[in-house]
Formats: C-alpha cells, sequence, structure tokens
C-alpha cells in the first residue's frame, strides 16, 4: 500500500510539462521627428582664426616623373629568333 501512495505521488508530480504559447515579439520602435530645430543664438564663440599661408599652395610647382616603359623600334631580333624555333 505504501509503494502505491509513493507511486501515486511521483506520478503525479511526474505529469509532462505544458508548452508555453508561441508569441512574435515586436522590436522596440523609435520614432524620429521630421525636423529638429538647434538654437544657437545665446551660444558666444571666442577664438582666433587663423589659415594657412596661401604662397606654397599657390606656387606649387607640377612635378613630372620620367617615362618607366621603354620604347623599342626594331623587334626583328626576336622575331628571326621566333622563327627558328618553329
Amino acid at each position: 500500500m505504501r509503494r502505491l501512495a509513493v507511486l501515486a505521488i511521483v506520478a503525479a508530480f511526474a505529469a509532462p510539462a505544458f508548452a508555453q504559447d508561441s508569441y512574435v515579439q515586436e522590436g522596440d520602435k523609435t520614432v524620429y521627428s521630421k525636423k529638429t530645430v538647434i538654437d544657437f543664438s545665446d551660444v558666444n564663440i571666442e577664438g582666433e582664426l587663423t589659415k594657412p599661408e596661401g604662397s606654397y599652395v599657390k606656387n606649387r610647382k607640377k612635378t613630372r616623373f620620367r617615362n618607366l616603359i621603354e620604347m623599342r623600334g626594331d623587334f626583328r631580333p626576336e622575331l628571326s629568333r621566333s622563327v627558328s624555333k618553329l
């Protein structure tokens, strides 16, 4: 009898777990205003305006590079060697 009572209690607690209902949760939405107005009328900026000297920008020389490809005018030795290999 005691075994039957223990078995009944174990069976009661061993009932299958019920699954939770599935639902889709939407993400948080961020809403931006179409127009943002920033008022700088009360802002006072103090400082000194510095500009670069314009002489080195205006008088810059154009850099010239030498040609890295040599133009050849005569390919006859290579042509004669290629014919002799045939």
